[in-house]
């Protein structure tokens, strides 16, 4: 049994401090009893949120798993559609306990690397806004945008949910025949819904061809066909766990 706060959170459900306000305001109750802060619980626990049973399947933090895959374009990133589209969910491996939850979101005509865990509370810290964890992509645009378009873009213009940037964009050499396409990489540091293509947009060009090449500190390894994924290393984990600490987190002593 583990803490109820951190047994929530893991699940992927809302963040741990989100589920400190929910037992302190009485929401949460376990096996019929209003929970305090310092309860402990495990996922097989009748743990509900304002009388609805909680799903906590995928909390068994022993055995937290982490997936690299290369998301292809058609793909949907829901474990359901109700186009009939291919999931992400259908190419993956079974995890070994819980489920896969997704690291953010792609875009059914965006591939690259998505990253999959079964700790939820991971998942969450790497996709809130308060980490400001980098996604980089790169972009084929059709058009070449002027010097004016990307100061534009680096200091931010607004969309219909408020003003976004880049943080950077370099643009990258072209081989052979470019037919008016070029071709960028870009950074920011958050994951609304279609972001990068929004952006782009909103400057007048319309984007190609989008691929997302790294996240946080993990990259689209080379050797990574589309379609297929591998498990992260015990350093890549690590590494993630630093960039979900936050910008101003000290460095782990040794």
């Amino acid at each position: 049994m583990i803490r109820l706060q951190k047994l929530i959170a893991a699940s992927g459900l809302a963040s741990r401090r989100t589920v400190e306000d929910w037992i302190r305001a009485g929401r949460i109750t376990v096996a019929g009893r209003v929970a305090q802060l310092g309860d402990r619980a495990s996922a097989g626990d009748d743990v509900r949120l304002d009388g609805r049973k909680l799903e906590l399947e995928g909390s068994d933090l022993e055995a937290r798993e982490l997936l690299l895959y290369y998301k292809p374009a058609g793909e949907v990133t829901t474990r359901s559609d109700p186009q009939g589209r291919p999931t992400v969910f259908d190419r993956l491996p079974p995890p070994k306990g819980g489920r896969w939850i997704n690291v953010g979101r792609l875009d059914v005509n965006t591939s690259g690397l998505l990253l999959l865990t079964t700790d939820g509370g991971l998942a969450h810290r790497l996709m809130h806004p308060s980490t400001e964890v980098e996604r980089e992509y790169l972009v084929r645009l059709r058009g070449r945008p002027g010097p004016e378009v990307i100061r534009a873009l680096l200091d931010g213009v607004t969309l219909e949910d408020g003003s976004a940037r880049f943080d950077r964009i370099r643009e990258e050499p072209q081989d052979g025949q470019t037919g008016g396409h070029s071709t960028y990489k870009v950074v920011l540091h958050e994951g609304r819904n279609r972001e990068v293509r929004r952006l782009w947009s909103a400057a007048g060009f319309e984007v190609s061809r989008l691929l997302r090449i790294r996240y946080g500190p993990i990259a689209l390894p080379r050797d990574l066909r589309p379609g297929s994924a591998r498990a992260a290393a015990p350093a890549e984990v690590e590494a993630l766990e630093r960039a979900a600490a936050g910008p101003q987190a000290p460095a782990p002593s040794k």
